[in-house]
């Protein structure tokens, strides 16, 4: 007979995991609209996923926020096995993989699984590459990201809504693989939670989330181009490059600062961002960006809850497509993008942390 403790664990276990798979296997992926050509599938039921990282040998990571977990999934064929890594972490949203190893965030520290492809099950023990960073859980989340000369990239959010918080925050940083070297790279950033670096320049592209609560459609929110260290985005006096705030702002604020590349919408909550660099879509998305909007909590009107692709000519956004939407039907949501990963043979991966799902989306000729 099974101790208390351990028949109790399973049965939360089961309350937990059998609605996820029953929404699941219901999803309406048919209501979600592409280009012609694309198709869209469920490629693997990943609770609360987050941010994606590619491991050397084809492993996809995954991250969580509400879940407090990390995951590997492996392909074998038609099939994908899931694994959880760690759990009972404080907001783990970010992943990303660097020589051999897997780095993690989590609201105030940086961890990291070494050999990480070669010790799924069980992994070893996470090495604290650094606790430096602030311990406040709003937008104390962290997307992460290795940048092509060997920077770890982290992000602090601001700790409010709308303060002047001091220097440790609304900004992002970067930092040695081993934890040393801290630096600050951009300020006035209230809180990104996806960025990438230009497949050609390297320099930094990213997504940032405006303030809340100046109406339905002021601020938007803001994609940004960092070609070097030092830039200071606003926050908390301009927002959007051209909305000063009515606390911290003043008449002249936004001329003070960095304009945005690109206005992606008020309220339509930005997170992962990648450019594509496969060679499965048309020519015309190699080098594009493209943007998980995980959509508006706080707006009459719900706005976002879709794929967006930024389209580039040189350092310019020249103009914005709606790539993939349908999470959204009327007011109610079944599903909120929250990263994209370009795989290997070009497809797309999608996270969608609200109905616990990776999706895979393809292109083949019409």
């Amino acid at each position: 007979m099974l101790p208390f403790r351990l028949f109790l664990f399973f049965m939360l276990a089961l309350v937990v995991t059998l609605p996820a798979l029953a929404q699941t296997a219901t999803l309406p992926l048919e209501k979600i609209k592409l280009p012609p050509g694309f198709k869209i599938e469920v490629w693997a039921e990943v609770p609360n996923a987050r941010q994606l990282a590619l491991g050397k040998n084809g492993t996809v990571f995954a991250g969580s926020m509400s879940a407090g977990k990390v995951y590997a999934i492996t392909e074998h064929g038609d099939k994908r096995d899931v694994v959880t890594l760690l759990s009972g972490l404080n907001m783990p949203v970010g992943v990303a993989f660097h020589q051999e190893s897997l780095y993690i965030s989590e609201v105030s520290r940086i961890l990291r699984l070494d050999l990480a492809e070669q010790n799924l099950s069980p992994p070893r023990p996470p090495v604290v590459v650094t606790d430096r960073f602030p311990k406040d859980r709003s937008h104390g989340w962290k997307f992460i990201a290795f940048s092509p000369d060997g920077w770890l990239y982290v992000p602090v959010g601001a700790p409010c809504n709308i303060c002047a918080a001091d220097q440790r925050y609304a900004l992002i940083s970067r930092i040695r693989p081993d934890g040393s070297n801290y630096e600050v790279v951009a300020t006035g950033v209230r809180n990104s939670v996806g960025f990438d670096f230009h497949p050609q320049t390297g320099a930094l592209w990213f997504t940032d989330n405006g303030r809340d609560w100046l109406g339905d459609d002021a601020p938007d929110d803001e994609l940004n181009h960092l070609p070097k260290t030092g830039l200071n985005f606003g926050f908390p006096r301009c927002h959007a490059g051209d909305v000063a705030d009515p606390e911290f702002g003043g008449k002249n604020a936004c001329k003070e600062f960095v304009p945005p590349a690109a206005k992606l919408g008020p309220h339509v909550a930005p997170l992962g961002m990648r450019f594509y660099t496969g060679k499965m879509f048309p020519p015309e998305y190699r080098q594009q960006i493209f943007i998980a909007e995980h959509g508006s909590w706080n707006r009459s009107k719900k706005i976002g809850y879709r794929i967006k692709v930024a389209h580039l000519e040189g350092d310019k956004v020249v103009r914005q497509e709606i790539f993939a939407e349908g999470w959204l039907q009327g007011e109610a949501a079944w599903g909120r993008p929250a990263d994209v990963l370009v795989m290997p043979d070009g497809a797309l991966l999608v996270a969608d942390d609200h109905a616990g799902v990776i999706y895979r989306i393809a292109y083949r000729a019409p």
